[in-house]
């Protein structure tokens, strides 16, 4: 299985992770090979209410068949989304996504359980 994992962006070239997952411009998607190394990436916008499209962001993501997303904060609402779909939630440890990826490649990300305090969905 290649492992897919979705990091919030708010910059085309997803140099940047978002503060907050549901309210980023963007989606990096990236496909990884068993040793960590990403075999294909894309970006997509996000259409959720938050950037005036349709849907919570968590439910939008969902349909991209993610394994992990890593975010710098996200919402209550959306982590129990993630979490119902056996999809793991990480804390990124940078926000830079290069370095999110490769703390993740090493097993540095702790899991994120608890949202947001800011979060307007609770």
């Amino acid at each position: 299985m290649t492992p897919r994992v979705i990091i919030p962006t708010d910059s085309p070239d997803a140099e940047s992770i978002a503060e907050h997952f549901g309210r980023a411009t963007y989606f990096a998607v990236f496909d990884l090979d068993g040793a960590g190394k990403v075999i294909s990436s894309n970006i997509q916008s996000n259409t959720g209410s938050h950037r005036g499209g349709r849907g919570h962001a968590h439910d939008n993501i969902l349909g991209l068949n993610p394994n992990v997303i890593i975010v710098r904060g996200m919402g209550p609402r959306g982590i129990q989304s993630f979490q119902d779909a056996n999809v793991a939630v990480l804390r990124a440890n940078s926000n830079v996504v290069d370095r999110t990826l490769d703390a993740y490649n090493k097993g540095e990300l702790d899991e994120l359980t608890e949202g947001c305090a800011d979060a307007h969905h609770k």
